[in-house]
């Protein structure tokens, strides 16, 4: 866990960095000077395009993982150069579908709203920046290298956001430039990690395919179907409240979801550098390592994410106090979907073991069921229950999901990541979240919320170490806070 710790600890750092920017951008930028119209076409195009980029990127920033280490010497660079044209197989005739129908497509996403169809094309030009930035991204993860990624993907597009909020609310550019930023924004993404990518290993362009050529073409379009999957899980229901009703309520249900989405960053940063990892293990079949990272991988994430679902879910209702009342609409969102994503946690390095073995396959018919699930139950809620339905239609679909892939890495790798340590902790999240849900300082929001989550963080602390929940917090525990105070001292 070595390398893991330490570039995880790093992505960690720079994960929260882009998401306190995004937090600044979210809760109070957008909510302060865009109208929620405007704000949720903003959320809708931006998840359309998300929707849109598996299918660009052809599985390639998966398969790239996967197969790199297995090649060596100049069949390494023939596989490289192959995976970075594959996409072109699906990008040059999809243009030609797109021009050809653009009409009839514009129409389909602008149905319920008009305000789409002028800005419609960006959905293509954001689709193709994100497929090519993650590719370029996972080239530097196969040199084990994903800080500087890791900075691209959650820093640099949120920052320059924020410079364009600003400029808005300075009224520097109009909200139609604004919309044109945001697409600028991310191809420049795009155009700065393909540089370091390049830089870590360039690239030696031949007209040679690899003698697996056919088991990676395999695997590319599983995967897309894979990462389709796992994108329709987490993006369906924007798209589909941009679809079925008034497009501001996309603006209430992002706040509401990105509040929530915190939960995720340790499992984000961490995963940078499990999916090589994993992929190297496996390759090897060095398995009672792969067993062992996935229990610490699964306990270490269970234990950070669920203090920061305490966190949420016990300053949710003040922090809302601090948004328009029209946003206070999101609030069982945050709550739902919190819940999700710390269920999602457990599974540790689940993805990877499962994306870079021979039993993804199994995945992707349980994926797209509850693909089917989450839309059916979408169609059915949203009318019903407008964001609040979105967000049960998304609960029961990740949860499944999640659920469904422990029981397949279970079955065919004979592991799981729950130990006794996993039960403690339930406990101890569910005694304090009781105990401290109900309980809040009538004092200022920002210092009652600033003071429930001091005692909170301090309490949660001291339990996870007495009762040794994580190896890996208490090392970083005694290494880097008691260490230093008796040096101190």
């Amino acid at each position: 866990m070595g390398i893991v710790a330490s570039q995880s600890f790093k992505n960690l750092v720079t994960t929260y960095i882009g998401f306190g920017i995004g937090a600044l951008n979210t809760l109070v930028l957008y909510v302060q000077f865009f109208d929620a119209e405007y704000y949720g076409l903003v959320g809708f195009l931006l998840s359309a395009s998300t929707l849109a980029m598996p299918f660009v990127a052809l599985g390639v920033q998966n398969t790239l993982i996967k197969f790199y280490s297995s090649y060596s010497g100049r069949k390494q660079d023939d596989f490289l150069s192959f995976m970075l044209m594959l996409p072109l197989l699906i990008i040059l005739p999809a243009s030609i579908l797109v021009y050809c129908f653009y009409g009839e497509l514009v129409d389909f996403l602008a149905s319920k709203n008009d305000i789409v169809r002028p800005y419609a094309y960006l959905i293509a030009i954001i689709a193709f920046s994100m497929a090519y930035f993650e590719i370029s991204y996972a080239w530097a993860k196969t040199q084990l290298q994903s800080v500087f990624g890791n900075v691209m993907n959650e820093v640099f597009h949120r920052f320059c956001i924020m410079l364009l909020l600003v400029g808005f609310a300075l009224k520097w550019f109009s909200t139609e430039g604004f919309l044109y930023g945001v697409a600028v924004i991310y191809a420049l993404r795009m155009l700065v990690m393909m540089l370091y990518a390049f830089r870590l290993r360039a690239p030696r362009f031949r007209i040679a395919i690899p003698a697996e050529w056919l088991s990676i073409l395999k695997y590319s379009i599983l995967i897309i179907i894979a990462g389709s999957v796992a994108v329709m899980i987490l993006e369906i229901d924007m798209f589909m409240l941009g679809k079925l009703i008034p497009i501001q309520n996309v603006a209430y249900y992002s706040v509401g979801i990105y509040i929530a989405a915190v939960i995720a960053v340790p499992a984000r940063a961490m995963h940078q550098i499990m999916y090589p990892l994993t992929a190297t293990y496996i390759n090897a079949q060095r398995y009672l390592e792969l067993r062992d990272l996935y229990k610490k991988s699964s306990i270490t994430l269970y234990a950070v994410s669920g203090l920061i679902f305490l966190l949420i879910i016990c300053n949710i209702n003040t922090l809302y106090l601090m948004l328009d009342p029209a946003y206070s609409k999101g609030l069982y969102v945050v709550l739902l979907i919190a819940l999700a994503k710390l269920i999602d946690n457990v599974m540790g390095n689940n993805n990877a073991i499962l994306y870079n073995s021979d039993y993804y396959r199994l995945v992707l018919v349980l994926g797209i069921v509850l693909v089917v699930i989450a839309v059916v139950l979408n169609l059915i809620f949203i009318p019903i229950l407008g964001i609040s339905g979105a967000a049960i239609a998304t609960f029961v679909a990740s949860v499944v999901y999640a659920l469904s892939k422990i029981y397949v890495v279970q079955k065919k790798f004979k592991m799981h990541p729950f130990t006794t340590e996993s039960l403690y902790l339930t406990m101890v999240l569910i005694l304090l979240g009781v105990g401290f849900y109900f309980w809040d300082f009538k004092w200022n929001p920002i210092l009652a919320i600033g003071g429930k989550s001091v005692i909170l963080g301090l309490i949660y602390l001291i339990l996870i170490y007495r009762l040794k929940i994580s190896t890996e917090i208490n090392h970083w525990i005694n290494t880097y806070l008691l260490t230093r105070k008796s040096r101190s001292e």
